[in-house]
């Protein structure tokens, strides 16, 4: 392919996904170094990109502000502000987009952004015929990032060049650090990265807290979720007994990512904050069960735990009749072994 000039990613929505496919950028810069390379996501999620020095621009689909300007009934200015929207991003005269979403609200940008190139991945619900072109995703790479790696390397990068770029601005360091200090943390601490949202992803809350204790004295386990997280954290902070540090929905993406850049350890299932525990090379234990994103997490200081079962993986199916059978199977002790193990290639 001629080389683009002016590259739009799609990812609009999902902590993981976008972590995830923020490989993307390092491989796009050393594939094509001059060109323009920007990202189209929900403005919910500007934490984890606008700090990026290697995007030029970042486009925020302000999705909460639209839904209430329908709910309101004010259909002129919502009309307004989408077509003001769409000329921004055509505008920039983007010659090449990768929608990695493959959805139809997703597949719309990438047409009405006005590349002439659109590289759907996995395209369905009728995006696909909004593309010049759809790519599989890879789903028999063990790795993490898979479908975005091959995606890539198909575009002419090197499979080394892919490595998940979520960085951490200054300021949210000395924000964590000092909301660390103030909790009365000077040493060691484990992030917990407890919550998701669907329940056959969560493990117990009686695990957790009891795993908690078990991880004292070594570390201070830390327990890190969103707004919506608050009350299964207080229900796991008070099994604890006072095990655990719980600064859920107390802090922002970028305070989350620093926390756990710093820490000694991340336990988590498959969320958002397990991936960037991954991507911030923490020493990481992912439980999964009824999903199964990777086996591998290209790193000697990572470890997924999973034990297939019949039923496995599930997604969002789950035939247990609300048992999880598949994350029951991981104990305190199993998790404790995983730790161990991490540790030890720290």
């Amino acid at each position: 392919m001629n080389n683009p000039r002016r590259i739009l990613i799609i990812r609009l929505s999902a902590i993981g996904d976008i972590i995830m496919a923020s490989g993307l950028i390092p491989a796009l810069r050393g594939l094509w170094p001059d060109a323009q390379l920007g990202w189209l996501a929900e403005s919910a999620h500007a934490d984890l990109l606008q700090h990026n020095p290697r995007l030029d621009r970042l486009h925020l689909v302000p999705r909460s502000r639209w839904r209430e300007l329908r709910q309101a009934g004010q259909y002129g200015t919502l009309a307004g502000e989408i077509r003001a929207f769409v000329a921004t991003l055509r505008a920039e005269r983007y010659d090449l987009a990768l929608d990695l979403q493959g959805l139809l609200k997703s597949g719309v940008w990438a047409y009405l952004c006005g590349a002439d190139r659109r590289m759907g991945l996995g395209s369905r619900e009728g995006s696909q015929f909004l593309m010049t072109e759809v790519i599989p995703r890879v789903m028999d790479d063990p790795r993490i990032g898979k479908e975005y790696r091959d995606l890539a390397v198909r575009l002419g990068a090197r499979p080394e060049q892919f490595v998940m770029d979520i960085p951490v601005p200054e300021e949210a360091r000395r924000r964590a650090a000092a909301l660390l200090v103030a909790a009365g943390i000077s040493g060691a601490h484990a992030v917990l990265a407890a919550f998701t949202t669907r329940p056959q992803k969560h493990w117990f809350d009686d695990r957790w807290a009891e795993l908690a204790q078990r991880l004292r004295p070594r570390f201070t386990p830390i327990l890190l979720g969103g707004p919506g997280d608050v009350d299964r954290a207080a229900a796991i902070e008070a099994m604890a007994e006072g095990a655990i540090l719980n600064l859920t929905g107390q802090t922002s993406l970028t305070e989350c990512a620093a926390i756990i850049q710093s820490a000694g350890l991340l336990i988590g299932v498959d969320t958002g904050l397990t991936h960037l525990g991954t991507a911030m090379a923490t020493p990481s234990v992912a439980l999964f069960g009824s999903t199964m994103p990777y086996l591998d997490t290209t790193r000697e200081n990572g470890l997924v735990l999973y034990q297939p079962r019949a039923c496995s993986p599930c997604h969002r199916r789950p035939s247990c009749a609300g048992r999880f059978d598949c994350m029951r199977v991981h104990t305190v002790e199993s998790v404790l072994e995983g730790v161990s193990r991490v540790l030890h290639t720290a």
